[in-house]
C-alpha cells in the first residue's frame, strides 16, 4: 500500500501536468499570432500611422459595447429577478396549494376511516349483518339491489354450517325465509368454498345440486331464486315439474347444469329415462318436506334419495315449518349421523307467524259469498288477499262470484296457472282463490289478507295458509271462517298452533258503508273542478227544495256514488244479509235443541219456527240463538208476551256456544255432532260413519269402517 507522501506527490505532479498542458497551448497560440504578422504584405511605418485610428475607432466601438453590454446586463438582471420572483410566488402558491391539497386529502381520509368506523360499528351492532358472513361482493351486491342488508335469523344460524359442510334439519315459522338459507351458502359453496374445487364445468356437466319440493309453484319459485343469485356468480340452474312436456327440460339436462329443482315425480321420470346423472352431486335439499311426503311423494322421495351412490360425498339438507315424526324417521335415514339442527320453533307454543293477527268469524256456508267481499274491503288495507277453500269446485264457483277474483287449483292447467300467479304478484287482479296448492312457501309481496272458507282439516295447514301474509317482517290478517255449531275445530287449532284466536262478529253493513263512504270521498276529491259550474245550479237548487241539511245531501250522495240505497242488517251468528241473532232464554237451562224448538212452539206458528236457522245451545246451558229473518222480527219479539218465563233479545255480541264434537262417538260423534246429530244432515264420523242410524252405512266419516270425511246419509230424523 502506497505511503500518504507518495499519494500527495502524485496528486502534485497530476496538478502541475494540467497546468503544463494549459501553458502549452497559449505558447502555440502566441507562436501562431506572430507567425501570421511576419507574413504580412503591409508597410510597417504605414501600418504604423494607419493603426492609431484605427485603434481609436476600435476602443470607441469596444467602448460602446461595454455600455450596450452593460445596459443590457442590467436589464437583464431586472428580468432575471422578475423571473426569480415569479419562480419564488409559484413556488410559494404550489407550496399554498401542497398544503390544501393535503389538508383535503386529511379530512377525506379521516371521512372514510369515519365511515369504516361507523360501518364496523353497525356490524357490531347488528349480527346479522350481510357483511358478517362469507359471501363473495357479486352475490352481496345482488343482495343489495334486493333491498336485503341484514340475513333473517334461520339464515344466519345456517349459513356457516352449512357452508362448511355439514347436514342439516332446519325448522323456522313459515314467511321467515327458508328458502335463502340453503340457497346462499350452496352457491358459495361452488365458487368460493369446499365444493369449488370438486364440482364439474363445461358442457353437458351433471348437476351439483338437487332440490326436491311438492308443488311446481314452489319448484319455480325456488329455481327463480337460484337463477337470480346463482347468475352473478355463473351457475345455471334448470327447474323440471309435471304439466309440461320433457323436451325441453330434456335438452337443458343434455346441455350441462349446476342446479336441479323439481318436483319428485318428474325427478323421478328424468331419471328412468337417464337424463339425470347424480354421480357429481354435492348437495341435496328437502325442502317443505312435510308436505311433500303428506303429498304422497315418500316413495318418489326415497327413490330418488337412494340413487346417490356414495351418500357420504353429499350433503344433505332438510327444511320444514313443521317436524313430525315421519320427517323425522327421513332425516335420520338419509342425514348424516353428525347432522346439525338449526330449530327456531322448538317447543314453543306458537307455531304461526308472529307478525299475522288471527282472527275468527262465524258464518254459515251459504252467506261466504256475500261476506268475502266485506271482510275483503274491511280488513285488506288495500293490499292482495288469498282466499283458501278446500275443494277446487269451491275455488273456482268462488273465484266466479268475487269481483276481479281468479282461482287457482291443481285441475288449472299448469301455463294457466303460471299466468294466474303472475298477475297476482304484478296486481293485474288483488283476490286469489286457491287450494292448498298457494299454501306452501309461495312468496308473494304485499299480501295483507288471507281468508280460509273454513276449519283445515290439519293444523298445519292453518299454519301454511296463515303464513302466505305476514311475511319478511310485515304485518297481517288471517281471518278463519267457521260454523259456530263446529267450534271444536277453532279449539284444536288454538291448542296445537299455540294461536289465539280474536273472535269478532262479521263486518255489519252499516261498517262496510263507512268504508265503502271513505272510498267514494277520494273519488270525489279527486274530480275536476271543472265540472262544477255545470252541475252547480243543480246542486243550489237541491239543497234549496230539501228539508235536510248540505252535508246530509252530501251524505247520501256518497252513499249512492259506494253503492248503497239501504243498509241492511246481517245475523252475528251465521252473517246472513236480512237476518238478526236473537237469543231465546226460559228461566231455566235449555239442555236440546229440541227443547228450545219446544218452547218457541208455544208461542209462534210452526211456519214461523221452521224460518229460523242455525239454532245452537249456548255454552252456560241456559239459552239457545238462531237467526230470525228480518221481516218477522217483530212477530217473534211480540209473540214472546204470550208465553210465561220467556225472553227473546236481539244480540249486539254473539255469546260462547256449546263445541260439538264432529267425530269420536260409537253411532256418529256427539249427540249433536255431524254423525248423529238429530236436526242436521249426517256427514260426521263414528264407528259406521255418516248417520246415527246403522242401515247408513255411506255416511263415510272417520270411524273405523268410515274412510272418508263427507256423510250424506245423515237424516233428521232418527
Amino acid at each position: 500500500m502506497p505511503s500518504l507522501a507518495v499519494v500527495e506527490a502524485g496528486e502534485k505532479m497530476k496538478a502541475h501536468q494540467v497546468s503544463d498542458s494549459g501553458n502549452g497551448d497559449v505558447s502555440k497560440a502566441e507562436k501562431k499570432s506572430k507567425k501570421k504578422k511576419d507574413t504580412s504584405f503591409s508597410d510597417p511605418a504605414e501600418s504604423a500611422d494607419d493603426s492609431a485610428p484605427k485603434k481609436d475607432k476600435k476602443n470607441k466601438k469596444l467602448k460602446e459595447k461595454a455600455s450596450s453590454n452593460s445596459s443590457h446586463s442590467e436589464s437583464e438582471d431586472d428580468s432575471f429577478k422578475d423571473e426569480k420572483r415569479k419562480k419564488k410566488n409559484k413556488k410559494r402558491k404550489l407550496s399554498e396549494d401542497d398544503t390544501d391539497t393535503s389538508s383535503d386529502a386529511l379530512k377525506s381520509k379521516k371521512k372514510k376511516k369515519k365511515k369504516v368506523e361507523e360501518e364496523a360499528q353497525v356490524v357490531e351492532e347488528n349480527p346479522n349483518s350481510v357483511e358478517n358472513f362469507r359471501i363473495s361482493k357479486p352475490l352481496r351486491d345482488t343482495l343489495k339491489s334486493k333491498g336485503i342488508e341484514s340475513l333473517f335469523p334461520i339464515q344466519a344460524m345456517t349459513f356457516d354450517t352449512i357452508f362448511d359442510g355439514s347436514d342439516l334439519v332446519g325448522r323456522a315459522r313459515t314467511g321467515q325465509g327458508k328458502t335463502l338459507a340453503f340457497v346462499l351458502p350452496i352457491l358459495e359453496s361452488l365458487t368460493n368454498g369446499p365444493a369449488k374445487f370438486t364440482r364439474k364445468t363445461g358442457y353437458g356437466r351433471p348437476p351439483s345440486v338437487l332440490v326436491l319440493l311438492p308443488t311446481r309453484e314452489l319448484a319455480k319459485q325456488v329455481h327463480s331464486d337460484f337463477e337470480v343469485y346463482g347468475r352473478s356468480l355463473g351457475l345455471a340452474a334448470c327447474c323440471v315439474y309435471g304439466g309440461t312436456n320433457y323436451h325441453s327440460q330434456e335438452s337443458n339436462l343434455k346441455k350441462g347444469v349446476d342446479i336441479v329443482v323439481g318436483t319428485p315425480g318428474r325427478i323421478k321420470d328424468h331419471l328412468e329415462r337417464g337424463n339425470m346423472d347424480f354421480s357429481s352431486l354435492k348437495f341435496r335439499v328437502l325442502d317443505e318436506a312435510d308436505e311433500m311426503l303428506k303429498m304422497g311423494f315418500v316413495e318418489h322421495v326415497e327413490l330418488i334419495l337412494g340413487k346417490v351412490e356414495d351418500p357420504s360425498k353429499v350433503q344433505t339438507l332438510l327444511f320444514s315449518a313443521t317436524l313430525p315424526d315421519w320427517v323425522k324417521d327421513i332425516a335420520a335415514r338419509f342425514l348424516k349421523s353428525n347432522k346439525k339442527t338449526a330449530d327456531l320453533v322448538g317447543n314453543e307454543k306458537m307455531k304461526a307467524s308472529t307478525n299475522v293477527r288471527h282472527i275468527a268469524l262465524p258464518c254459515s256456508k251459504s252467506a261466504r259469498s256475500q261476506l268475502i267481499p266485506d271482510i275483503i274491503r274491511c280488513y285488506s288495507s288495500g293490499g292482495r288477499t288469498i282466499v283458501f277453500t278446500e275443494r277446487k269446485e269451491s275455488a273456482s264457483e268462488l273465484a266466479d262470484i268475487l269481483p276481479g277474483a281468479r282461482a287457482l287449483h291443481g285441475d288449472i292447467q299448469q301455463s294457466q296457472r303460471e299466468v294466474t300467479l303472475s298477475g297476482f304478484r304484478s296486481g293485474k287482479f288483488m283476490t286469489l282463490v286457491a287450494t292448498n296448492v298457494a299454501a306452501r312457501g309461495l312468496d308473494i309481496n304485499e299480501v295483507q289478507l288471507i281468508i280460509q272458507c273454513e276449519p283445515p282439516h290439519d293444523v298445519e295447514d292453518y299454519i301454511h295458509r296463515s303464513g302466505r301474509t305476514g311475511r319478511a317482517g310485515n304485518t297481517g290478517v288471517a281471518v278463519m271462517l267457521y260454523d259456530p255449531r263446529r267450534s271444536i275445530s277453532i279449539s284444536k287449532i288454538e291448542r296445537e298452533s299455540g294461536v289465539k284466536f280474536e273472535h269478532v262478529a262479521a263486518p255489519q253493513p252499516a261498517d262496510v258503508a263507512k268504508a265503502a263512504g271513505t272510498e267514494a270521498a277520494e273519488t270525489i276529491s279527486q274530480v275536476s273542478d271543472g265540472v262544477i259550474p255545470v252541475f252547480k245550479d243543480a246542486a243550489q237548487e237541491l239543497v234549496n227544495s230539501s228539508e235536510l241539511s248540505p252535508v246530509e245531501l252530501l251524505a247520501k250522495a256518497l252513499a249512492k256514488t259506494a253503492g248503497y240505497s239501504e243498509i241492511k242488517s246481517r245475523s252475528l251468528l251465521s252473517s246472513m244479509e236480512n237476518y238478526v241473532t236473537v237469543l231465546l232464554q226460559a228461566g231455566r237451562p235449555i239442555y236440546t235443541p229440541s227443547f228450545a224448538f219446544s218452547i218457541l212452539r208455544r208461542f209462534l206458528p210452526e211456519e214461523k219456527v221452521e224460518s229460523i236457522t242455525g239454532l245452537a245451545l249456548t255454552a252456560d246451558g241456559n239459552g239457545a240463538v238462531f237467526d230470525v229473518p228480518t221481516e218477522d222480527l217483530d212477530l217473534f219479539l211480540a209473540g214472546q208476551e204470550n208465553a210465561s218465563n220467556i225472553s227473546l233479545e236481539i244480540l249486539e255480541v254473539l255469546p260462547p256456544l256449546q263445541e260439538r264434537e264432529t267425530r269420536g262417538s260409537r253411532f256418529g260423534g256427539s249427540s249433536y255432532g255431524r254423525g248423529g246429530n238429530r236436526f242436521s244432515a249426517g256427514s260426521g264420523g263414528g264407528k259406521w260413519g255418516g248417520s246415527s242410524d246403522r242401515r247408513n252405512y255411506n255416511g263415510g266419516g272417520r270411524g273405523t269402517y268410515g274412510g272418508g270425511r263427507g256423510g250424506n246419509q245423515g237424516s233428521r230424523r232418527w
